[in-house]
């Protein structure tokens, strides 16, 4: 595996090992930045990679500076043009992460968004699966709720908010489970704890509503796409009761860092029959031949370094 060399930081490319900052930093101290996780995609048989959707990513952080009142100085086609110059400096030849970070960076006590300065920077790190995407996972539900969107907004991807995600995910992992599911304060079903979440039950797609507290995910978005447009199947965005993941034919999680992960069991029930379905399979085949640029059609969602 490759070792990242370079970092964007405060408006030039450094080595990776002097992108550092102060310990009195405002969102080391609370937590106060939103970021991105942007995936590359390397294509073996073309000697390229590909960065997954990079346009929609940065559009969704401007939105996310905006609840956390960062300014930031560039434009989307900026972060584009700095980002595309950073993975073409790092040349990985496999796949890789790509972690743009908008923060707070006044030495400054004091929680409050106001009066403080802002500054950004990006690093990659090579990055295989996140979660095992091959054998499926088991999961359990979590005892920690999902934080609210009037407390603190799961869709914005502010940095503070994944004391929440860290929770879920250690207390999964300390009792014998891979990840975790989480509910709503009102008792329905969310996402994963980093990761949104689909059902399959009855040939058709089920998953939370962008209102159950959940990130609006880019990958969420491409699967309900792919599913309508390549295999015929209906997304329903819907509430979801606990129980119902019990009783679901199919399941799995998606997202940048999670991809399509499979999920076999949940609090020690199996999945439909334990095994990784036939519909995920073949919703996970077709996500990875468009994000290593095998199915032309989608092209407009890939950009080449």
């Amino acid at each position: 595996m490759q070792k990242p060399q370079f970092a964007y930081f405060r408006g030039d490319m450094v080595n990776i090992d002097d992108a550092n900052v102060n310990i009195r930093t405002h969102s080391l101290q609370y937590g106060t930045a939103v970021f991105e996780g942007i995936r590359g995609y390397w294509n073996e048989s073309e000697k390229s990679s590909y960065i997954f959707r990079i346009r929609e990513h940065y559009e969704r952080m401007l939105f996310n500076c905006k609840i956390m009142m960062i300014n930031l100085k560039y434009d989307i086609d900026e972060l584009i043009e700095t980002t595309l110059k950073l993975c073409k400096k790092e040349d990985y030849n496999e796949d890789y992460y790509i972690r743009p970070y908008a923060y707070k960076s006044s030495l400054a006590i004091g929680p409050k968004l106001i009066g403080l300065e802002d500054d950004f920077f990006i690093y990659t790190i090579p990055m295989g699966d996140y979660i095992d995407t091959e054998n499926g996972i088991k999961v359990c539900v979590s005892s920690w709720q999902r934080v609210s969107d009037n407390a603190l907004p799961a869709r914005g991807k502010i940095a503070g908010s994944y004391v929440n995600s860290a929770l879920q995910k250690t207390e999964a992992i300390l009792n014998g489970y891979d990840e975790a599911i989480v509910l709503t304060q009102d008792g329905h079903v969310s996402e994963g704890s980093a990761m949104n979440l689909f059902l399959v039950k009855d040939n058709k797609l089920h998953t939370p509503l962008t209102t159950d507290d959940i990130l609006e995910g880019i990958t969420r978005r491409t699967i309900i796409e792919l599913c309508q447009n390549e295999l015929g199947i209906e997304t329903v965005e819907r509430k979801i009761d606990r129980t119902e993941l019990y009783t679901a034919d199919e399941m799995f999680f998606v997202g940048t860092g999670a991809q399509v992960s499979p999920i076999l069991e949940v609090d020690h029930r199996s999945v439909g029959s334990g095994k990784i379905g036939k519909l995920t399979k073949n919703i996970m085949q077709l996500y990875f031949d468009v994000v290593r640029g095998k199915i032309k059609k989608y092209s407009n969602w890939l950009t080449k370094v």
